[in-house]
């Protein structure tokens, strides 16, 4: 037997990645290429995604930028029709773009609610439907979507994120449902407290405070969520569909 035969490779396959500029959206991008997948990196801050372009291919990959602000409808319409113009189709769809607007309840804006859902969860759901169709055709496809462990279990202060979030959840699997019968599998990943831009403006206590509650005793990496949507991405989970995989040190198991 040839071990190098066994390794994980998406040789070929074509991925796009929403959120890619930097955090986990861009660990993603750069796993999936680093397998062999050709990117679509989109997001709003096209000098990040330039950045992360050059990186791939510097290292003998293949990737290509598309603007992207999840919240308009205009421009997932106009970023999908770009990205399957220029590759024919998406076969690897990784739903990372998201924002956070934290208040308690009582003091949160409707714009802060409407902002929120409507970026993490309503343009999740318009992105999927738009680049759908090739995978249908082609009868092969990976759909994951990056969600969050408050999305299971609540948390304070956020009650538009963990509801976008427990929304992708129901989203994944009910999609899941519909498109099986055509080779495509839709998979969620919800990570826990996992070093990012977004996490890093958290105060030292609150993080301590975090920390305290992982069994492994340390914040994740975008590497490890990264690395974990790879497989989802990849013929070795071919049997998995409608799952969410925890991300998460132990943080919450359930």
């Amino acid at each position: 037997m040839n071990f190098q035969d066994r390794m994980i490779t998406l040789d070929g396959r074509i991925a796009m990645v929403t959120g890619a500029s930097q955090g986990i959206g861009r660990a993603c991008a750069l796993e999936l290429a680093r397998a062999g997948a050709t990117v679509a990196l989109a997001a709003r801050n096209e000098t990040k995604l330039a950045d992360a372009v050059a990186e791939i291919e510097a290292a003998a990959g293949k990737a290509a930028a598309f603007a992207l602000d999840i919240a308009s409808e205009e421009s997932i319409k106009t970023a999908a029709k770009a990205v399957l113009s220029r590759f024919g189709k998406v076969e690897i769809l990784v739903n990372c773009a998201g924002i956070t607007r934290d208040t308690l309840m009582l003091r949160m804006k409707r714009a802060d609610w409407d902002e929120v859902l409507d970026t993490n969860l309503t343009g999740t759901f318009l992105l999927t439907q738009a680049v759908l169709s090739p995978m249908l055709r082609n009868r092969w496809g990976r759909i994951i979507n990056i969600t969050s462990v408050v999305g299971k279990t609540g948390q304070a202060g956020q009650v538009n994120y963990a509801s976008s979030k427990a929304g992708m959840i129901g989203m994944t699997r009910s999609i899941a449902r519909e498109v099986a019968s055509r080779g495509i599998t839709v998979n969620a990943v919800a990570p826990g407290y996992i070093e990012t831009p977004m996490t890093a403006v958290l105060s030292e206590e609150l993080r301590q405070s975090m920390i305290a509650q992982i069994p492994l005793g340390r914040p994740g990496t975008d590497l490890e969520v990264a690395q974990s949507v790879v497989f989802l991405a990849s013929d070795a989970a071919a049997y998995i569909t409608g799952h969410v995989l925890d991300v998460n040190g132990g943080m919450f198991m359930g």
